[in-house]
This record gives structure tokens, sequence and C-alpha cells, in this order.
């Protein structure tokens, strides 16, 4: 029996690494900070619901800017006795509160913009335009700052789609502005709020829906287990293969572990196909952390096919 295990290091989330991370995250969360006063100000001033709702979108900014960046120092930190995988995971924690809180305070909005319906209230459009204004320009530039480096991480990534969606906030917040000067009906203020407010949750599934699947062990969206299983099984001198697993344990980094059983005259060349096999997990499925374990035909009790549940 051989058991091989091979990791490759991989780089982190260029924000994490970058000597002006630091700085960039400050201007970002401190135009943010602005921002979410002058809308809630604003909005209680001119009575604009979609002004508040976008202040509290902003407010969540904020916030997972913030936690954001937490996790990604904290997932730099390396492996110890305790935790052999080191804190990886916990980007995927943070984003999982982000996304979470971009859920409550969809539904918030949603209950206020109920209350409003019940209860109608005067929008001065003189203060909601230039505030609603000055918030999408905060976020557009906060969009620029940030960068592009979402798709390296998941909490990054829910980071910019707050920032994202909460711009498409401020434009919806400037169209309800100019509607309500030029038709005087209010209502399109609510309509406005609950527009955000189905923006926000939807925007948070994706981000939940990856962040539970990786808790969870799933097997990364990208890849097909069968086609994994096929692919091994293809390796000459591959009889079987049973006990497949494969997991991430955080948006970047993909584990695979198996036991594959070789026909009983291969085992002086158990290593060469082991590095065969982890060579087609790299270049098809981009699977670089792997741990075989390989096994004779007597050991698998002569079984073939799967030699054993898969």
């Amino acid at each position: 029996m051989h058991d091989h295990h091979e990791s490759g290091d991989h780089n982190h989330s260029v924000h994490a690494h970058n000597t002006g991370d630091g700085f960039k995250f400050a201007i970002v969360i401190a135009l943010n900070i602005i921002i979410t006063a002058a809308e809630y100000i604003g909005g209680v001033i001119s009575g604009s619901l979609a002004l508040i709702s976008d202040a509290g979108h902003n407010l969540s900014d904020v916030l997972s800017l913030i936690l954001g960046y937490t996790g990604e120092k904290v997932s730099e930190k390396k492996r110890s006795d305790s935790y052999t995988f080191g804190l990886k995971r916990f980007e995927v924690l943070i984003a999982l509160i982000n996304a979470l809180t971009l859920v409550i305070i969809g539904l918030y909005i949603f209950y206020e913009a109920v209350k409003r319906f019940k209860n109608p209230v005067v929008v001065d459009f003189s203060i909601m335009l230039p505030i609603a204004v000055i918030g999408l320009a905060g976020n557009l530039i906060s969009m620029l700052f940030l960068g592009h480096g979402n798709e390296k991480s998941l909490n990054i990534r829910a980071a910019f789609l707050h920032l994202f969606f909460d711009a498409v906030s401020s434009v919806a917040v400037i169209a309800a502005a100019v509607i309500i000067y030029y038709t005087s009906n209010y209502w399109v203020d609510i309509v406005i709020s609950f527009f955000i407010a189905v923006m926000i949750i939807w925007s948070s599934f994706g981000i939940l829906r990856e962040s539970l699947r990786i808790f969870l062990q799933g097997v990364p969206e990208h890849i097909d287990s069968a086609e994994v299983y096929k692919a091994v099984l293809g390796i000459e001198k591959v009889e079987s293969l049973h006990g497949l697993h494969i997991w991430s344990i955080n948006s970047k980094e993909i584990f695979l572990s198996c036991h594959v059983c070789l026909d009983a005259d291969s085992g002086s060349v158990s290593d060469e196909i082991i590095i065969e096999i982890n060579s087609m997990l790299k270049e098809k499925f981009m699977i670089e952390h792997t741990t075989i374990q390989v096994e004779l035909s007597d050991f698998c009790g002569g079984h073939t096919g799967e030699c054993c549940s898969h």
C-alpha cells in the first residue's frame, strides 16, 4: 500500500499581498461611511425611503469591506499543529456573514416599504437627487479603488458585489427622483425601494450558495466527480477506484483523495502511476492537492469495477 500527497502553493488574492492594499481599503471604507451618513440624513430630511434603503446598503458595504479585508488577512495565516489547513476557510465564513447581512437588509427594506404604502410620505426632490448623485459617484470611485480582483476570492467578490449593486441602486434612486420631480408620483420612491430590496437579496444568493457548498464539503460546481472518476480509471494499469472525495477549503483550492487499485504486477511503478494521475488531475481539472492511496488487486480482495463503493 502506498500513500502519496501532493500540495501546491496557491497565490492568495492580489489584494491580500499588495503593499497598498490596506490604503485602498481604508479609502473605500471612508468613502462609504461618508456616503452612508449623507444618504441616511438626506433620506430622513427628504422623506425618501429609497435613499434610506441605499444608505442601508452602503452600511453593508462598509461592513463587507472591513470583514472582507480581515478575512483575507486571517486566511493567510500559516498552518499550525491545531489548524493543519491554516485558517483558509475563514474567508468563506466572512463571505457567508456578508451575504446574510445583505438578506437581512433587503428584508428590512421590504418591511419599511410596506409601512410606507400604508402611510405615504411626501418626498423632497431637491434633496433626494443631489444626495443620490453623491452616492453613485462614491460607489463608482470605490469600485475603481477596489479593482477587478473580485474573481480571486470569495469574500472580495462579496465586497465587490456590495459596491456594484449599490451603484445600481443609486442609479435607481436618481431615476426615482427625476420621475417624482416631473410627475409628483411619490409612490415611485416606494417602488424603487422594493426594487433595491429584491436586488440586494438576489445578489446574495450566489455567495450564499458557494459558501454553503464549501462548508458542506461539496464538489466544486465546475467539476463533475463522475468525469474525474472515469479519467482516473482511464490511466493505464488502474483497474478500479474507490473512496473518491473531492472538496475545497476556500474559493481557490481544491482537494482530492481516493484509493486506486492497480494490477498485481504494478507495485514497482506505483510512483510513476501516481505522478501520471496527478498530472492529469492538474491539467484537466485544476486539482493540485491530492492524497492517493495505491492498492494492489489482492489488497482489494480480487474485486474489479469500482472495487467497493466510490
